[in-house]
Parts: structure tokens; sequence; C-alpha cells
């Protein structure tokens, strides 16, 4: 059997760029050069049936590490809890009023961004503390 060598991750959504350039703030993710013939995105868009224009964004992680995150339109809206979501893990290691507060500083930038702070899980006997909070689509993830 093969093994996987890569991964992405597909949200559905109503606006694909949109979507796509919050997470590349979100996570400092980049989106890819034009087709090599077209000297912007939007050139290239303009070449496609109308139905098909700005029907998917796409963008990765610098570094290679990270999965490639695909976002594609899709005509109805999120009625329902997703079932798989991201954590941007941004308190990794730390504990406490110092795990809080940062993630408290990353909740104030991603809203500034359009996210929405959804509430916080406080730490228990197994867990730190994470925020639930949603994307510009309503789309959730924790800050972890």
């Amino acid at each position: 059997m093969a093994s996987v060598k890569q991964i992405q991750v597909a949200f559905d959504c109503a606006s694909p760029e949109r979507v796509g350039r919050f997470w590349c703030e979100v996570l400092g993710y980049v989106a890819p050069a034009p087709p090599e013939e077209f000297a912007s995105w939007d050139d290239f868009n303009r070449t496609l049936p109308p139905e098909q224009r700005d029907s998917w964004f796409a963008c990765s992680d610098p570094s290679g590490v990270g999965p490639r995150l695909y976002f594609q339109r899709v005509p109805e809206s999120k009625v329902a809890k997703n079932r798989l979501h991201l954590d941007v893990r941004v308190g990794t290691g730390l504990v406490g009023a110092e795990r809080l507060a940062t993630l408290e500083a990353e909740c104030a930038r991603l809203i500034t961004l359009g996210a929405k702070r959804v509430r916080l899980l406080p730490a228990d006997e197994e867990n730190e503390s994470c925020l639930v909070m949603q994307d510009i689509e309503g789309n959730e993830f924790c800050l972890s």
C-alpha cells in the first residue's frame, strides 16, 4: 500500500478567495503564483466560463510543512456545526495565565481580520484552555 505523501484540507464556502485570504493571514500561508502564461489570477479567471470564475482558491505553507488549503465555492450556506475543524496552535507548551494571555492576544488579532469569538473552554484536569472561534463564513476553529 502506498503511503500518503501530502494532505490538503478542503473548505466548502461561498467566497473562496475571501475565506482563503483570511486563512492566509491567520496561518502565514501564501497563494501560489498564477499560471505562467497569465500576469495575474484575475487574467486567468477571465479566460474561464462565467460559472467557473472565482470558484476556488488555494494557499500553502511557505515552509512546506503544513497542508495545502483548498477553498471551493458551493451553492448552499453553512447550516450546522463543522464535523472537522482546524486547531490553530498558538499556546503550545504554555499553561495557566500565560496561555490565556497568548490565546487572547491572537483572538484579538483574528477579530480584526473578521473572525468571531465563540467561547472560552477553560482548562480542566485533562486539557489546557482553548478558544472556540469562527472564520469569516462561520466555520469553527480553535485557538489552542
